[in-house]
This record gives structure tokens, C-alpha cells and sequence, in this order.
């Protein structure tokens, strides 16, 4: 087969794939502004939580 023929063929394929996952698509609603928000609030909790901003156990690990 050519290569253009091949390239052109699997442009139109790819097209018919695209709008048949877009028939099956469904919206989702919009809960990433929420998540995002929760996320930064678990983070500043976390922070507040530890003294001076550095974790309670600050000493050297241990080594096999």
C-alpha cells in the first residue's frame, strides 16, 4: 500500500474513533476546584500541626 494512501486511511479511522469515544463521553461535574481546595487544607492543617515546620522525629536514620 502507499504511504500516502495508509496515512490517509488511518487519518479517517482515527477520526471515526474520536467521535464515537465522544458519544460515550460523559460529563463530569466540576470537582476540581473542590479537591484542589481540600488538598491545600489538609496541607496547611499538616503544617500547622507540626512544630516550626519540622517533623517530630528529626533525627539521622538508621543504617543497615
Amino acid at each position: 500500500m502507499h504511504p500516502d494512501t495508509h496515512l490517509t486511511l488511518h487519518h479517517l479511522r482515527s477520526a471515526e474513533l474520536r467521535q464515537q469515544a465522544s458519544e460515550f463521553r460523559t460529563p463530569r461535574p466540576p470537582r476540581a476546584g473542590l479537591r484542589a481546595q481540600l488538598g491545600w487544607t489538609l496541607v496547611e492543617l499538616g503544617l500547622r500541626i507540626l512544630p516550626n515546620g519540622r517533623p517530630r522525629h528529626a533525627h539521622a536514620p538508621r543504617t543497615a
